[in-house]
């Protein structure tokens, strides 16, 4: 485990596995994993003063990293459309 707080294998515990397999097959998604990774270990290195940032930025960095990850969230709860398509077929 990252020494970062707030990674998305620890925000989203259930998802990890379902999480790698969208990486893997989804570039938007992996895309926004990777815009969330990246703005996450920037607060982190603000609030904890190794790249001390101005108030008003760490806000905005956290409110973009708070809709990032609703976004990513919002993404693993969506049913599949394979899943979807298989249960009509049914």
């Amino acid at each position: 485990m990252s020494e970062t707080p707030n990674e998305l294998a620890e925000e989203f515990p259930d998802f990890v596995a379902l999480m790698r397999h969208l990486q893997q097959i989804d570039g938007h998604f992996a895309h926004l994993c990777r815009r969330y990774e990246d703005l996450n270990r920037k607060v982190f290195k603000a609030n904890t003063s190794s790249e001390p940032a101005d108030a008003n930025l760490l806000m905005d960095m956290c409110k973009k990293r708070m809709r990032l990850k609703d976004e990513i969230y919002g993404m693993l709860v969506q049913p599949e459309p394979e899943a979807e398509a298989i249960k009509l077929a049914v």
